[in-house]
Formats: C-alpha cells, structure tokens, sequence
C-alpha cells in the first residue's frame, strides 16, 4: 500500500470514528429528549440553538461542541459531564453506580444532583480518611459511640435507685 493510500485509509477510519460519535450522541440527546417529552422545537429554543442544527445533531449530521452540549444539557436538566462522554469529549470517570444514577436521574433538578454528589463525595472521601487513620492503630471513629470493652460504667448508671 502506498503512503497515499495510508493516508486515505486512516482519514476514512477518522471520519467514521467522528460520524459515530456524533451519531451516538445525536440518538442519546434524542432518547433524552423524548423521555422528557419535549419536542425538537422546544429543546432547540430552550438550548438556544436552531431547530434544524438541533435535527441535524439527533440524526448524527452534526457533531456539537461542547457549549452547545453544555446548553443541550442545561435545556434537557441532564448532567452536561454525561453528554460530554456520549459525546467523547470526556472519557468516562471511574463514577460509581450512585454517582451514575444521580447524574442520570430525570426526577430532579441539576442543583440536587449536584448536592447529592457533593454530600456523596464528602462522605466518601471521610470513610477514606478514616479507612488510613484506621488502619495502623484502633482507635474511636468520630461520631461513633463506645463499645461496652471501651467504656467503664459506674453503679449510678447501671440502675437508677428511687428512694420513696
């Protein structure tokens, strides 16, 4: 095979590559769509991109960038981070089952998922924390109350006396 030939073989490989992407996100944007039952002329004027480029995306003519994906996202209340890797922008994040099911609920908002997934983090990055800490020495996590080994008891606490 000539260099030419290379060169064309490996540009087709490229456009292929780029009309799949843009075809996978194009029908992710569509299933979104309409599981939120709006209509390609309402997504379009909520995202604030024209009807046809909203079509031409869906049917996988048109590969978006990532602001238009952004108000794609904001339009349809999904995460843009999930658009951006249907979109092969972002590679996909070693996101946990929770973390997907939040960023892919339709049930709430944009602001309490992004609650959620901060709540979330915060205590996975404290069962972390305490996970190290833990490891070399036992020790009372915080929060946590004594173990009857840990914790000496007086006879006052053992039985309250009434006297009448």
């Amino acid at each position: 095979m000539s260099q030419d030939e290379d060169t064309a073989s490996a540009n087709d490989k490229i456009v292929a590559v780029v009309g799949n992407a843009a075809s996978d996100i194009g029908s992710f944007i569509r299933a979104q769509r309409e599981a939120a039952q709006v209509s390609v002329r309402q997504l379009a004027e909520k995202a604030g991109v024209s009807n046809p480029y909203l079509s031409q995306i869906e049917r996988g003519l048109r590969k978006p960038s990532a602001d238009v994906l952004n108000q794609i996202a904001k339009a349809l209340r999904v995460s843009a981070e999930v658009l951006y890797v249907q979109a092969g922008i972002l590679e996909p994040s070693e996101g946990s089952q929770v973390r997907d099911a939040i960023i892919g609920d339709n049930a709430i908002t944009e602001r309490q998922k992004q609650v959620l997934l901060d709540i979330y983090t915060s205590f996975c990055q404290q069962n972390e924390a305490e996970a190290a800490a833990g490891s070399g020495a036992e020790g009372e996590a915080e929060g946590v109350p004594p173990t009857s080994e840990s914790r000496t008891t007086t006879e006052s606490e053992q039985s309250p006396t009434t006297e009448h």
